[in-house]
């Protein structure tokens, strides 16, 4: 079945639309958890692999993708620039695997809608830039807050017309040529990392494909880039790391494949550290030996907590006792998983010091001033610093734990309610951002 303009409910590029957001109860774990689960394919990948099929040079299935809000919206962009992705039916709970034919020519004269997808809003431009016609780029009102002023001038120091009234940010036009010159770029990607990933995804079709010097004073999230790194390589493309924080990505072919994607490590998060809050044991299913994923770090980050985590047969498993202390770490490579290791925190008897997370600033909200907001509102004592969270233990009690249209805020909320009672999560339904089985899993977790 051909796909493109999937349902993307939640989506809205005006002020005051949307759904009405709903209040669900987080369920209160009924004593030690015993669990093994699946979970769908990574978005990271997913949409990394979305563009690279969709520039290749021949048609290339996608097994096992996630198929949730952010990568429908990234499906739909690039349908709307021309490329071809139908479904292919398996079976699986999950959705179906993706067979992705290439334009023989991108044409722009379009509009693609964002959402809150920092993947879409970064990694698409760039190959609007190499469509012809102008293509025009808004977002739900969150996103517009997002910064794109790094992105959006490195690609005209490349060639790209946009236009964007000075804003750097959502809503812009990138007026597509039929192609980009590439070249040296200078950007400061402090704020997101996916600035120099949007880059190099596309670069192997610019002229001259592009060498990228991070000038910042960090680069956060730094195991994202060396997965775009890993799938541009796995598809034949020349990538040179010249530096710490300087990569060229030669132009070429970039070669069509079948590509099996990885679940979604980063999703575990909730469900491992469950087995950390409420004691017992949670499994995941699938983990693989070797990955670039950021989730991958939970393996280590959840033993801090004093957690017992074994792989073996590409199955997780986390053992926890329910009582554990704080932690004091720098999570700078890490960043995604800051929601769910925060609020682990928030449970300890002792206090947590997290740093190198200021970046999280610029996610889906500013998830620094949200996770302290929402603690305390709880009877929590956590303090924002400049570049992370300072958290002394207190007795929670329950109330209302806003999301702030983000789907890890959602998560956190709900792994606070399994021992906190009467946490009630205001829309729970924004983790269809990235897993949109979240409310079935969680309660098929504790139904045992």
């Amino acid at each position: 079945m051909l796909i493109g303009n999937r349902n993307t409910e939640g989506d809205t590029t005006a002020p005051g639309d949307g759904p009405t957001k709903k209040l669900w109860r987080a369920p209160l774990a009924p004593g030690a958890i015993q669990h093994r689960m699946s979970l769908p394919g990574s978005k990271s990948l997913t949409n990394r692999e979305l563009i690279l099929a969709a520039l290749a040079d021949g048609p290339g299935v996608l097994r096992s993708p996630l198929i949730s809000r952010d990568t429908s919206l990234m499906i739909d962009a690039l349908v709307a620039l021309g490329v071809r992705i139908e479904e292919i039916e398996t079976g699986s709970p999950f959705g179906p695997d993706l067979h992705v034919t290439p334009a023989t020519e991108l044409l722009g004269s379009t509009s693609i809608s964002c959402g809150l997808a920092g993947t879409v809003m970064r990694f698409m431009p760039p190959v609007a830039a190499l469509a012809l016609g102008p293509t025009s780029f808004d977002g739900d009102v969150a996103a517009r807050r997002r910064p794109m002023r790094a992105i959006l001038d490195a690609l005209r120091t490349i060639g790209a017309d946009i236009a964007d009234d000075g804003r750097g940010t959502l809503p812009f036009t990138v007026h597509g040529t039929g192609g980009i010159t590439g070249g040296r770029v200078e950007i400061d990607a402090s704020l997101s990392s996916q600035f120099v990933s949007g880059l190099m995804l596309a670069a192997p079709r610019f002229e001259e494909g592009i060498h990228i010097v991070h000038t910042g004073e960090r680069l956060p999230s730094i195991p994202h880039i060396d997965m775009t790194v890993n799938v541009l390589q796995s598809r034949g493309v020349v990538v040179e790391r010249v530096a710490q924080a300087e990569w060229v990505v030669h132009p070429g072919p970039i070669k069509a494949m079948d590509v099996a994607i990885e679940p979604d490590l980063s999703n575990a998060a909730p469900f491992l550290a469950a087995a950390v809050v409420a004691g017992g044991t949670v499994a995941v299913d699938g983990w693989p030996t070797n990955t670039t994923q950021v989730g991958d770090t939970l393996r280590d980050l959840l033993q801090l907590f004093g957690a017992k985590v074994e792989l073996e047969n590409n199955v997780l498993t986390v053992s926890g006792s329910g009582k554990f202390s704080g932690i004091k770490l720098n999570l700078s490579d890490a960043g995604e998983l800051a929601p769910t290791i925060v609020t682990l925190a928030a449970l300890a008897d002792s206090p947590s010091e997290i740093k190198g997370i200021g970046h999280i600033r610029h996610h889906e909200t500013d998830r620094l001033a949200a996770l302290v907001s929402e603690i305390n509102k709880l009877g929590g004592d956590a303090t924002e610093l400049d570049d992370g969270i300072r958290i002394e233990p207190r007795k929670l009690h329950g109330g209302t734990w806003l999301s702030y249209e983000d789907h890890r805020m959602a998560t956190s909320g709900a792994l606070l309610g399994l021992v906190v009672p009467d946490v009630v999560v205001e829309d729970v339904e924004t983790t269809s951002k990235t897993l949109p089985q979240f409310v079935q899993l969680w309660h098929e977790m504790l139904a045992k």
